[in-house]
């Protein structure tokens, strides 16, 4: 993702000068923005920082719709079901594309029923653990869980999404038998700090206030390389399970067939408020980082990450 950094948020803002005499008369109504999840998750965070901007710069509402449920899958059907006049949007996770590998009969088609906008965002799970796990290192958890198999629970957020999938991927890479507990929002960190279940994957914003406090200790990072924030943890890969490398992010999606005018003054207006300084450093706080890629570069990443996790659960890709 890093390669990206700023470089759609340039393109965007250069393609919105070009076409500003010719900008459509949109939006013309307040805009409904969907999440799939629970207030409270970083899609829920995000979504209200680029939404309020939006409207501040528009002058129409950008209602943030919390619609949780089956991992998100009911507000992504209520978006690809609306008219695509640019009016209704969903603010997704990478989830999106783990979901046809762990849900076949999808109620849309994520390639052929999306407009893709930008990926706004990106940024690792940190394995976290209660303290009272033995554990001090993912070799030590790997050890403590095949001795132990079905005993230690990991929180998740429900099967097919991207916590889930992160979960699953360590079982099966590292061998090991760890209990995942599903959970809606982020009551799941509520029981982690409470010790009623042991660990989870789990995002910056839930879970750095908890480490910094010592109410949790990371084991490790989910990405390929260390993450910027936290460059003393190592990657799960690095400390004991090589290959493992889940990058969570975050972006706006449209229906299909969205006028090629509205896709660009939408995607200019979220380039342009991720490059606004109060945003940036809003964002930044929260240990994410800032992408704003181009349509055409979202939609690769788009298709080739459905690929990716098809290839990994070992179902065929479309």
């Amino acid at each position: 993702m890093r390669s990206f950094l700023g470089y759609g948020i340039v393109l965007a803002l250069a393609g919105s000068a070009c076409a500003h005499a010719a900008e459509p008369s949109y939006p013309t109504r307040p805009v409904r923005m969907l999440v799939g999840f629970t207030p409270g998750g970083t899609s829920d965070v995000v979504a209200r920082i680029i939404s309020k901007k939006l409207s501040e710069s528009w002058g129409q509402p950008f209602v943030v719709d919390n619609r949780a449920g089956a991992a998100g899958v009911l507000a992504t059907e209520l978006t690809a079901q609306a008219a695509p006049d640019g009016h209704t949007l969903i603010f997704i996770s990478s989830t999106f594309t783990m979901q046809p590998s762990f849900t076949p009969k999808l109620p849309y088609d994520p390639l052929r029923d999306f407009t893709p906008v930008t990926l706004a965002v990106s940024s690792p799970y940190i394995l976290v653990a209660h303290p009272s796990v033995e554990a001090k290192t993912i070799k030590e958890l790997i050890a403590f869980a095949k001795a132990r198999p079905g005993k230690l629970t990991s929180a998740t957020a429900g099967s097919g999404s991207a916590i889930h999938t992160a979960a699953e991927l360590f079982n099966t890479m590292a061998g090991v038998d760890i209990l995942l507990v599903p959970y809606k929002g982020v009551v799941g960190i509520t029981d982690l700090l409470a010790g009623q279940v042991q660990l989870a994957f789990a995002g910056f914003p839930q879970s750095i206030a908890h480490v910094k406090s010592g109410r949790l200790k990371v084991l490790g990072i989910s990405t390929a390389s260390r993450s910027a924030f936290l460059p003393d943890i190592p990657t799960i890969a690095e400390a004991g399970v090589p290959g493992f490398d889940v990058t969570i992010w975050y972006g706006v999606i449209a229906p299909a067939k969205l006028p090629q005018p509205i896709l660009a003054k939408l995607h200019g207006g979220v380039a342009s408020a991720l490059n606004m300084p109060e945003v940036r450093r809003a964002l930044t706080d929260l240990n994410l980082e800032i992408v704003g890629n181009t349509p055409e570069q979202f939609s690769a990443i788009i298709r080739n990450d459905i690929v990716k996790w098809m290839r990994l659960t070992k179902k065929p890709t479309r």
